[in-house]
C-alpha cells in the first residue's frame, strides 16, 4: 500500500469515526438521559486531535473531492452538535439553579438553621 493509500485510508479512518460519536451524540443529547456526555466529549475530542495531527501540512486544495465533502459533512455535524451540547449545558445549569434556589428557600422555611440555633442559645 502507497503512503498516498494510507494516508487516504487514515482520513477516512478518522473522518468515519468522528462523524460516528457526533451523530451519536447529537441523537442522545436530550434523548436518553443515561447518555455519558462526558465520556462521549472525550472520545470527540481524540478523534478531533487525530484529525489536527493528520491534516497538519496537508492543503485542502491537496485532498481527494471526496475527503473534502466528508470533511464538510462532518463539520455541518459539529456545527449542529456545538448548538446542541451549548442547549444542553444551559439546561443543566438551569437545573442546578433551580435546586440551589428550592434549597434555599427550604432553608428560608421559617426554620431556624444550625447556625441561628446555636446563636440563640448563646444569648
Amino acid at each position: 500500500m502507497s503512503d498516498l493509500n494510507t494516508q487516504d485510508h487514515r482520513i477516512v479512518g478518522v473522518l468515519s469515526r468522528l462523524e460516528a460519536v457526533v451523530d451519536a451524540e447529537n441523537a442522545a443529547i436530550g434523548q436518553d438521559p443515561d447518555f455519558d456526555v462526558s465520556r462521549s466529549n472525550s472520545i470527540k475530542s481524540r478523534c478531533l486531535y487525530e484529525m489536527t495531527m493528520l491534516f497538519n501540512g496537508i492543503r485542502p486544495d491537496d485532498l481527494e473531492p471526496e475527503h473534502k465533502q466528508h470533511l464538510e459533512t462532518v463539520r455541518e455535524k459539529l456545527k449542529i452538535n456545538n448548538i446542541k451540547v451549548k442547549a444542553h449545558m444551559e439546561a443543566v445549569r438551569d437545573i442546578a439553579e433551580m435546586i440551589k434556589e428550592t434549597v434555599a428557600a427550604w432553608e428560608a422555611d421559617g426554620t431556624y438553621s444550625e447556625d441561628q440555633f446555636r446563636a440563640s442559645r448563646l444569648s
